[in-house]
């Protein structure tokens, strides 16, 4: 049976969360694993010499930027296997257009961050990080200025339908709203969904939006001011999929002026100032870019293989055995990828 020959290069160190001990004996498997750290200290003629006699390379989070040139001279390369989701930041898209496969983590976060969308949602709605901090500080009943809501017969729109859309689809279909869709690559029609052609159709009568779009530069701040002024006072903007969807000075406004309330677990840039005014508005959650995280491991080395670690070694041997891997990449899916 053919054994591998993979490569990782680190831009500084190889990422622990990534190559843990059960993810190298699995590796170890299917083959041999070099792993070289320090990329940022090399020319990239050194980081193209070193990755051409490998058929394999491994990438994930922080990773080394793939030089452009290794593209039309790939040497061994056949296969890019990205362990995790994001890849342009390492990762041309010549090598696409070149034919060399490349995959990544695929439907991995799907459950994760839907699930962190529908608990950004609900707690927003119902006004839970006021009640919270109002019993904390000494009260107990809330006065009516919070106003709450419920999800049954809301008018609910949603901005992007990927798969952790239509994961979050299935999660909210419960709750009775009315769901509006907008996503111009859609091409089935949704039962139970209404779809809609633009996101002005969308944010009309909705008043509750929650986002799950890619950021490319057709959906960069798209979400503007012209749109949130559709919502109606109390209404509601989740997003947790990339910050610079969203005009945030305009959001900002909306959210200071009590208007519109807010669940995010991501901003443009995804961090705020220590004294930013935000951080202390009663109608703004922010989750920090965490709210897909799932049960604390509390430091322990892990025994087992976790599900991106799985997708990646099913993949590999997928590719060792002449079959094709899931999740691959076209020019089109690259393009779109946040």
């Amino acid at each position: 049976m053919k054994k591998l020959s993979m490569l990782h290069i680190a831009e500084n160190a190889a990422d622990p969360r990534i190559f843990t001990a059960p993810f190298r004996a699995a590796l170890a498997e299917l083959g041999s694993l070099e792993i070289r750290e320090n990329g940022h200290a090399m020319s990239a003629a050194e980081k193209a010499a070193l990755i051409r006699p490998h058929d394999v390379l491994l990438t994930c989070w922080g990773a080394t930027r793939c030089p452009d040139e290794l593209a039309s001279n790939a040497g061994a390369l056949r296969y890019i296997c990205n362990v995790t989701g994001e890849l342009a930041r390492f990762l041309p898209v010549e090598f696409i257009d070149a034919g060399i496969m490349v995959s990544n983590w695929g439907d991995y976060p799907a459950n994760g961050v839907a699930e962190g969308a529908m608990t950004l949602l609900l707690a927003t709605l119902k006004d839970l990080h006021s009640q919270v901090q109002h019993v904390r500080h000494g009260g107990w009943k809330m006065d009516m200025h919070f106003h709450g809501g419920s999800l049954d017969r809301a008018v609910v729109g949603l901005y992007g339908l990927g798969v952790i859309g239509r994961r979050f689809l299935e999660l909210i279909r419960p709750f009775g709203a009315t769901l509006r869709v907008f996503d111009p690559y859609l091409t089935e029609t949704l039962e139970g969904c209404e779809r809609v052609h633009s996101l002005h159709d969308l944010f009309r009568g909705a008043q509750i939006i929650v986002v799950h779009a890619a950021l490319t530069e057709e959906t960069r701040n798209t979400v503007n001011a012209e749109l949130l002024a559709m919502l109606p006072r109390h209404g509601v903007v989740i997003n947790t999929a990339r910050g610079g969807i969203i005009d945030q000075p305009a959001l900002f406004r909306e959210l200071e002026s009590g208007r519109l309330r807010a669940g995010l677990d991501v901003l443009e840039p995804d961090s705020l100032p220590e004294d930013h005014p935000a951080r202390g508005w009663n109608n703004l959650i922010l989750t920090a870019h965490r709210v897909d995280h799932g049960w604390p491991d509390f430091n322990e080395p892990p025994t087992t293989l976790n599900r991106m670690q799985e997708i990646c070694i099913a993949n590999l041997q997928r590719y060792r055995d002449g079959e094709t891997p899931r999740f691959l990449y076209d020019r089109t899916r690259y393009l779109r990828s946040t």
